[in-house]
């Protein structure tokens, strides 16, 4: 009983020490967004300091907020959906009608996460410019839905196969053809395992940094191009970038926050028969 609750106590420590570890960045950054640039560089840091709201006052006054968050929306969603309409057909066909090469095509496109982006800057760029959707937004939703794919695939793919074949075979029984099999059984039998994909990859999308700065320069750009537009040659202003950081991430922290029992129970989905 002892060593139970021993166990019990130190799991708890450890994960309150993991969370305080991981979250320490975010709280670090948000304090330094409310210090001015002079307390922000200090040697030591500053824990006790006049708060301030000069850096928010002049990031707004710099740059349009709204059309950076706007942008962020229309890309993150629209790259979600786009991903999603791919990988659900092609989930369903490998997980209930495998071939020899479905393992091997599985593992192909989950190779190709390990591919550094920026081995394939310079033709997605000449790409890019050729169909002239350089800093557009229709342009970073087929990138992005590009980038997510592989592992929209291998989740769904993972959800699909824990479905009990009994159901889709009783469905085939009644009468039920394919697509009446996918629209009516597969889908409603997996929307936790849909929604938290879809969850996973906004995340994703929303926090992609390098295609952003690499394929836009205003009109498409979203918000991680509106942080490092707050860098300069002269130096990095931290106020400024921390205050930057903060508006920028504060709605997905939000947005996390509030969705985080649809994602873990779809990341959990099927794990306890």
């Amino acid at each position: 009983m002892r060593s139970s609750r021993r166990q019990m106590l130190l799991a708890t420590v450890l994960g309150w020490g993991a969370a305080l570890l991981l979250f320490f960045p975010i709280f670090w950054m948000v304090l330094t967004s409310f210090k001015s640039e002079i307390a922000a560089i200090a040697t030591p840091p500053q824990f006790l300091f006049a708060p301030t709201l000069e850096s928010y006052a002049e990031v707004q006054e710099r740059a349009d907020y709204l059309h950076f968050a706007l942008n962020s929306v229309l890309i993150s969603v629209g790259g979600t959906l786009l991903a999603l309409a791919f990988a659900i057909p092609a989930a369903y066909a490998m997980a209930f009608h495998p071939t020899a090469r479905t393992r091997s095509t599985l593992l192909w496109m989950l190779s190709t996460k390990m591919l550094p982006p920026v081995g394939v800057l310079v033709p997605i760029y000449l790409l890019f410019r050729s169909l002239g959707i350089l800093d557009t937004r229709s342009g970073l939703v087929v990138i992005y839905a590009l980038m997510n794919l592989p592992i929209v695939v291998w989740m769904l793919f993972t959800f699909f196969k824990e479905v009990p074949g009994e159901i889709l075979e009783a469905g085939r029984m009644d009468g039920a053809r394919t697509g009446s099999e996918f629209w009516h059984l597969l889908l409603p039998l997996s929307v936790p395992g849909i929604a938290s994909t879809a969850l996973l990859s906004l995340i994703l999308c929303w926090n992609e940094a390098f295609w952003s700065l690499n394929l836009t320069t205003s009109e498409a750009a979203p918000l991680t191009t509106f942080i490092a537009s707050f860098s300069s040659p002269q130096g990095l202003f931290f106020a400024k970038l921390s205050a930057a950081s903060t508006i920028a991430v504060a709605p997905i922290l939000v947005f996390g926050w509030l969705s985080q029992r649809q994602l873990v129970r779809g990341l959990t989905f099927g794990a306890v028969k």
